[in-house]
């Protein structure tokens, strides 16, 4: 239900249930849940990638499981609805969006700390076309990106946004021609697995902070992040790497 394959210092997660447009049953959350343990086990993977195989990036939730009662499975404890919306992961994910994401599937998006989408992706909350509620973090994250209004027009409508317009509210970071968005997705990957991990790692803690910290607690944190970095082994080698005129050697301690 979701690949899990490492290339380099990236970890890929494919989800993979295409005969139903990757919706989410209580399989799917269990099995993405256990490939980010996996991924955040590893220390040499430093920055994770979502993509999905079929036509559609992920329709949301199973509403076969729903009708039959199980809507409880569809999260687990620790992720969330997927179990991946409030997994509390320190590497980031860039999700490879090549379809449709709509309702869950939007939300799973949302949760990624990057988007690339294809011409062919769209971005919807269709939770009220079916009498729900988009309860993953859809309607308080996608404000927080592209503004209240078109939050709103998405969530109220349940009319999906187009990859390009989706681009110019900055929801997604690029978009690129249908069936490019994976690899585009893993050549942004590995321009941030080119840097040093514990940096990357305690920058990306700093600007998800930043969502809901005061300005005196963010410069607290900000210092304390700047120490645990100053102090580490891969500091001494990125300062020698750069006086000595040659690539750095990381080794994310």
């Amino acid at each position: 239900m979701v690949e899990y394959e490492v290339k380099g210092h990236v970890a890929v997660l494919t989800l993979n249930r295409p005969e139903a447009r990757n919706a989410i049953n209580g399989e799917v959350a269990q099995a993405m849940e256990a490939a980010l343990d996996k991924m955040e086990a590893d220390p040499e993977v430093w920055v994770g990638v979502l993509a999905a195989n079929g036509p559609v990036f992920c329709a949301g939730a199973d509403l076969k499981a729903i009708n039959a009662g199980k809507a409880g499975e569809l999260a687990t404890a620790k992720g969330g609805f997927g179990g991946f919306t409030t997994y509390a992961r320190r590497k980031p994910v860039i999700a490879a969006v090549d379809g449709l994401a709509t309702a869950g599937g939007c939300e799973i998006a949302l949760a990624c700390d990057m988007i690339i989408a294809s011409s062919q992706a769209a971005f919807g909350l269709a939770e009220v076309k079916r009498n729900l509620v988009a309860a993953a973090g859809g309607l308080y994250r996608l404000p927080k990106v592209i503004g209240k209004n078109v939050a709103l027009e998405v969530a109220l409508t349940g009319e999906p946004l187009s990859a390009e317009r989706a681009l110019g509210l900055g929801l997604v970071n690029s978009v690129v021609e249908p069936g490019q968005a994976l690899a585009s997705a893993l050549e942004l990957a590995e321009k941030i697995a080119a840097n040093a991990p514990l940096a990357v790692w305690e920058s990306r803690a700093l600007i998800m902070a930043a969502d809901w910290e005061d300005e005196a607690t963010l410069q607290r944190i900000t210092g304390e992040a700047f120490g645990r970095v100053l102090s580490s082994e891969d500091t001494t080698e990125g300062l020698t790497a750069f006086i000595e005129k040659r690539a750095p050697q990381w080794k994310g301690r």
